[in-house]
Parts: C-alpha cells; sequence; structure tokens
C-alpha cells in the first residue's frame, strides 16, 4: 500500500471566497501513483472549510448569501468569541461547511459523481492557510 501527503497553500485577499481545487488535487493523485484507493482532502485551519458540489456561479452566491443569514459577520458584538478576534462568524460558517471530504480512487482518477467537485471554501481571509491532501492504496 502506498501513502502520499501533500499541503496545498491558499492564501485569498478577500474576507470570504470559493476555489475549486479539484485540479490540485488531482495532480497530487498524479504524483501519488495511487490507482486505487481514498483521497482526504482537508482544511487545517478552523476557519476554513472543504466541501463537494457544482462549480456554479449562481450556486456560490446562494451559498454567500445563505451562510449570511446563518451566521452574520455583523455586528460582530454579537459574538463571544469575537472578544479576542472578529472572525467568530467564520468558525460557524466552517462547521456547516465541514472540514474535509473523502473520495474513491479507481482506476486512478477521483470516482466523482456527475458535476461534482472539490472546493476550498475561505471564511476569514487575509492570511495563508493550507489544506491537506492525503491519499492511500495501491
Amino acid at each position: 500500500m502506498k501513502s502520499f501527503r501533500k499541503e496545498l497553500w491558499f492564501n485569498v485577499p478577500t474576507r470570504r471566497a470559493f476555489i475549486n481545487i479539484t485540479p490540485q488535487v488531482e495532480e497530487c493523485l498524479r504524483e501519488s501513483g495511487v490507482h486505487e484507493g481514498l483521497a482526504l482532502v482537508n482544511a487545517m485551519h478552523i476557519t476554513a472549510s472543504v466541501f463537494i458540489n457544482d462549480d456554479e456561479s449562481g450556486l456560490h452566491h446562494d451559498y454567500e448569501v445563505w451562510l449570511e443569514k446563518l451566521a452574520p459577520h455583523e455586528p460582530v458584538s454579537q459574538y463571544r468569541h469575537n472578544g479576542y478576534e472578529d472572525n467568530a462568524d467564520a468558525h460557524l460558517k466552517r462547521q456547516v461547511m465541514g472540514r474535509e471530504v473523502v473520495v474513491a480512487v479507481t482506476d486512478g482518477k477521483l470516482d466523482f459523481g456527475t458535476w461534482e467537485q472539490i472546493f476550498y471554501g475561505e471564511f476569514d481571509g487575509g492570511r495563508k492557510k493550507r489544506v491537506l491532501v492525503k491519499i492511500i492504496g495501491s
């Protein structure tokens, strides 16, 4: 069995963004040499997310609106956590969107359903953050 690990780094200049990282994960899979197994992709920061969905701008807009309704950034005084920072909403948004995804690897490819892509979700940008890709298999 093979094991592969790589960190992807992102520095999003805006507070929030959704970035399709499928090509980077596919490159990791090629580097790993794994043809049958599993790929784990997870955000290594508590105000960022990794999730799977459609790469469609209307959906991304809907996420923005929905998440802001669930956990509005302002007023920052509404959150106890904001006594330390102004990113309590980002922690809550990450909790909703999830920490990681696991994708089957079949015949050397990510085994997706129709339209599925992997995204990095940033909810408190402006600094460098990492995503871990761990691939195991044969």
